[in-house]
Formats: C-alpha cells, sequence, structure tokens
C-alpha cells in the first residue's frame, strides 16, 4: 500500500468514525428523551434505552467514541434539562464506564466472548459505581431542591424497611441500574450484525 492510499484509508476511516458518532449521538439523545417508569422503583427513577446507541459505537468504532457518544448526548440533553447539569454529569459518568469497559474488553478480545464478557463487566461496574456518584454527587445538589427525608418517603413509599439514602441507593438503584445494562446489552447483541457494517463503511 503506497503512501497516499494508507494516508487516504486513513481519512476516509476517520471521517466514517466522526459520522457514525454523530449519528449514534442524536440516536442516544432521542432515546434519553423517551423515559419509561417502572412500578416498583421511585417516580424519579426512568428506565431509557439512550446508552445504546452509544454501547454499539464502543464496540463498533471504539471505547473511546463510545464514551464521546455519552458525552455529546448528556451535552445536548442539558439544555432540555431540570437537573441543572448535574443528573447529565452523572449519566455521563455512569454510561462512560459501562460503554469504555464494554469497548475496551472486546478491543482486547475480539470475539463473541470477548464482546459478552465485556458487556457484562461494564453494566456489574456502571452498577456498582452508581452508588456513590449519586451519594456523593447527585442526590446532595437534588438536596437543595427536595430535602433528604422528601427522597427517602419516596423510596419508604415502595419498601418500609429501607432507613437511609445509602441503604435505598444500594437496594433500589444498584439492581435498576444492572439491570438497565443488561437490557441493553440484549438489545446489542440482537442487532449489531445488522448495524455495525454500516457504521464501519463495509456494508456491500
Amino acid at each position: 500500500m503506497s503512501e497516499i492510499t494508507a494516508k487516504r484509508s486513513r481519512t476516509n476511516m476517520a471521517a466514517r468514525t466522526i459520522t457514525g458518532i454523530g449519528v449514534l449521538s442524536a440516536a442516544a439523545f432521542v432515546l434519553q428523551m423517551i423515559e419509561i417508569s417502572v412500578p416498583i422503583m421511585p417516580s424519579f427513577l426512568k428506565f431509557d434505552f439512550s446508552d445504546l446507541p452509544a454501547l454499539i459505537g464502543s464496540f463498533t468504532l471504539g471505547p473511546v467514541s463510545g464514551i464521546l457518544i455519552e458525552l455529546v448526548k448528556n451535552i445536548l440533553h442539558t439544555f432540555d434539562s431540570g437537573s441543572f447539569g448535574v443528573g447529565e454529569l452523572s449519566n455521563f459518568l455512569l454510561g462512560a464506564v459501562f460503554v469504555g469497559i464494554a469497548g475496551l474488553v472486546y478491543k482486547l478480545k475480539r470475539s463473541k466472548k470477548g464482546a459478552l464478557t465485556g458487556a457484562l463487566a461494564g453494566a456489574a461496574a456502571m452498577a456498582v459505581m452508581s452508588v456513590p456518584f449519586n451519594y456523593f454527587v447527585v442526590y446532595p445538589v437534588y438536596y437543595n431542591f427536595m430535602p433528604e427525608e422528601t427522597i427517602l418517603g419516596m423510596y419508604q413509599a415502595i419498601l418500609p424497611s429501607v432507613k437511609s439514602i445509602l441503604h435505598s441507593l444500594l437496594v433500589f438503584n444498584m439492581p435498576f441500574t444492572f439491570v438497565k445494562g443488561i437490557v441493553n446489552v440484549v438489545i446489542t447483541f440482537l442487532i449489531y450484525k445488522r448495524i455495525s457494517p454500516i457504521l464501519k463503511g463495509t456494508n456491500y
């Protein structure tokens, strides 16, 4: 391969990556606005599929691309949010942990097993990290607008035995975050083969 051909190939790859990040970020932004209430969870915990495009991007374009998709998605969402950017910060940090780990493991071991291992590890890490992120970053800001006792009361209305915010995060938020990650993993595995050739520019 000549130097000119190699340079052209790198340029085309960079263009496809940028385009892929843009398209997937837009899809993630739209999905983030479609929130689903879960009956067994407090009303402020909503389910959405916005990590799905970032996970696909992380597998297809690399872990850095997946993290960038999470970043762009949340920057866009700050313009239509009432969380003063705190919710978006938490969503970005947790999403970055999820797709970053998943994409990195897959990059090191490019196989279906590697992708599954990475995705499960990412979902587990995201669930664990949701506790300190919420406890030390998100909730202290929300306490300025809603008393801690009120938030705790929303958890206790579902499960009276929880005694503190930390206990609530362990009982509710951590499993909820893990399940959310697993749902995104399952959908990714169902549609990945159809989408990845388009993003990689090999759909011919």
